[in-house]
């Protein structure tokens, strides 16, 4: 009787853990192909009215910066290097909410930190 008892005990058990580990390792595959296709993303803005642009990628690296020439101005260099602050960070700000809500997609709202 207790063999029986230990094994029906144990099979119930492992059949909801057999599918809960099954669903971590499928939403596991998916943020991982989430996170390299989201790498390969780069994200655009502008600052100063379209005088400065910044690319960044997902990987949060920055490929490139544009300046209008009209930006530049001898007297005012400041005001451009806070344009491309302002746009650089603008870029940063769009790939990490792009990130967060891919994965809040995948996570369905599991509040897990991403």
């Amino acid at each position: 009787m207790a063999k029986g008892f230990g094994r029906a005990g144990m099979g119930g058990m492992g059949g909801i853990n057999m599918n809960m580990i099954k669903q971590a390792q499928k939403m596991q595959q998916d943020m991982a192909r989430m996170q390299a296709e989201l790498e390969e993303k780069e994200y655009t803005a502008q600052a100063g009215g379209g005088m400065v642009e910044a690319v960044v990628t997902g990987k949060r690296v920055v490929k490139s910066i544009k300046v209008d020439p009209e930006a530049v101005d001898p007297e005012d260099v400041e005001m451009l290097q806070d344009m491309i602050v302002a746009a650089v960070n603008e870029a940063l700000r769009a790939a990490e909410s792009d990130v967060a809500s891919s994965m809040q997609s995948i996570t369905g709202g599991l509040g897990l930190p991403f």
